[in-house]
């Protein structure tokens, strides 16, 4: 009697490498997942309005650069009279003319000039464009200071606010909604398309970045609200930057750190980034732990070079594509390194 063939179980293949994925984590449950929620909203809501209240709950200028066209004496006579209204308030810049002054306010070198005229007259040479609330500072700082000296002051608005940004807070408002969108970007590429493959997702990432500067530059510019009159191509191409950088800084949060990373990005970005981003005001009326933080996240850096470029002859231009460009460089091969390193995974992970 022969022996049957011996019966061979059939093997499970490998699953495949899932380039891209998000860390797959256990749901809480019980009484984690009722408090846990709770308890990290909490945090973050805290840190907005502690961060928020920090910066502008009192907004006084530290140490704004503000020039003084005259002689030696002069000019220490104006830095007292400044130092006496508000200690610390402002830097006090010589210059040696008038033409150089009123170039450093279109550049925004400084905001306000003060120029000492014959006799007892003097001119304020200062910026709308900056605000209602830089102009309120140096006007009232510098008609003090003409009171005192008993001169005459007149005042020139040698760089206006944009005819639909009386208040000069559009940009503010276009760098928050990219902010937004480029973390609600970040988010749900991992949440709607987990196993994307990385080269797909960067170029997710890409056509998010270049539509969304188009969009804004199209809402901001002469063709929408006429708030911003840089270059519509400039325009584009920094928010564009700002996009790619807060979207990439968003992926990689989620990337290395799973579903928190999503409170990471929230509070660095959305929170911090801003607070400080010199929309509302400039960073010299940041609380002095915050200013640095203008001069580094993508939210600042963009922000003063949309201001450059639609009102301050290029101001910030070019440290802001720098800066944008490698947070979004940086991201992308931190991406790509966490992919190209990842474990295999099974398909339920």
């Amino acid at each position: 009697m022969s022996e049957s063939p011996a019966r061979t179980e059939p093997r499970l293949a490998s699953p495949p490498h899932v380039v891209g994925a998000a860390p797959g984590q256990q749901g809480a449950a019980g009484l984690a997942g009722v408090l846990l929620p709770v308890a990290i909203v909490l945090v973050i809501g805290a840190i907005f309005v502690s961060v928020f209240l920090a910066a502008f709950h009192d907004p006084k200028p530290h140490d704004l650069p503000v020039a003084v066209v005259g002689t030696g004496a002069q000019v220490e006579r104006v830095a007292d009279g400044l130092e006496r209204g508000l200690s610390g308030g402002f830097e006090v810049k010589g210059y040696a003319d008038e033409d150089s002054a009123r170039q450093a306010v279109q550049k925004r070198a400084v905001y306000a000039a003060y120029v000492i005229g014959d006799g007892a007259s003097s001119e304020l040479l200062y910026a709308g464009a900056n605000g209602p609330t830089v102009t309120s500072t140096v006007t009232g700082a510098f008609s003090q200071v003409a009171q005192a000296s008993g001169d005459r002051l007149t005042q020139q608005d040698i760089v206006p606010a944009s005819a639909g940004d009386s208040r000069s807070m559009s940009v503010f408002y276009a760098a928050f909604g990219i902010v937004l969108a480029g973390f609600l970007f970040g988010m749900m590429t991992y949440q709607m398309a987990p196993r994307l493959p990385y080269r797909w997702r960067m170029a997710s990432l890409g056509a998010f970045s270049v539509l969304g500067g188009v969009v804004v530059a199209l809402i901001v510019g002469s063709l929408g609200f006429a708030a911003m009159p840089g270059p519509f191509l400039g325009v584009v191409g920094i928010v564009a930057l700002m996009a790619a950088a807060v979207g990439g800084t968003t992926m990689a949060f989620m990337r290395l750190f799973g579903k928190a990373g999503m409170s990471l990005a929230s509070v660095v970005l959305l929170t911090f980034g801003n607070a400080t981003s010199g929309g509302t005001l400039p960073s010299a009326y940041l609380p002095g732990w915050l200013q640095p933080l203008s001069e580094i996240l993508p939210v600042g850096v963009g922000v003063r070079a949309l201001q450059g470029l639609s009102h301050f002859d290029n101001d910030g231009l070019v440290v802001g594509v720098l800066i944008l460009a490698a947070w979004a460089l940086v991201t992308a091969a931190g991406l790509y390194w966490r992919d190209s390193h990842s474990p295999r995974r099974s398909a339920a992970a």
